[in-house]
């Protein structure tokens, strides 16, 4: 059973930079590969919403609020997808979630527990 587990959220002021995992346990690195990931986040009292894909050949699509900011990557060795967060503001604030997506762009597994970033001074 594939098992996606997000980490690296945390405290950050305004300005600052984290950088947020998303591990894949269950499968290994070849299928890992085939799998497009994307990440996305759900502020309070907002639904939650897409932030950053990245597809099997590398290629990424961003949401327009962190084109710029934001960088989606993976390493296919360690069944990890990353979000590279900096110059964060405090509308960044949400619990960050990491799923598989299909080839309609649609999430494959269930949520996980997500990891909270907090922007504030």
């Amino acid at each position: 059973q594939v098992q996606l587990v997000e980490s690296g959220g945390g405290l950050v002021q305004p300005g600052g930079s984290l950088r947020l995992s998303c591990r894949a346990s269950g499968i290994n690195g070849v299928t890992f590969s085939y799998y497009a990931m994307a990440w996305y986040r759900r502020a309070p009292g907002k639904e939650r919403d897409l932030v950053a894909g990245i597809g099997i050949y590398g290629n990424t699509k961003y949401a327009d609020s962190v084109k710029g900011r934001f960088t989606i990557s993976r390493d296919n060795e360690k069944n990890t997808a990353y979000l590279q967060m900096n110059s964060l503001k405090p509308e960044d604030t949400a619990v960050y979630y990491c799923n598989r997506v299909d080839e309609d762009a649609k999430t494959v597994y269930g949520w996980g527990q997500g990891t909270q970033v907090t922007v504030s001074s």
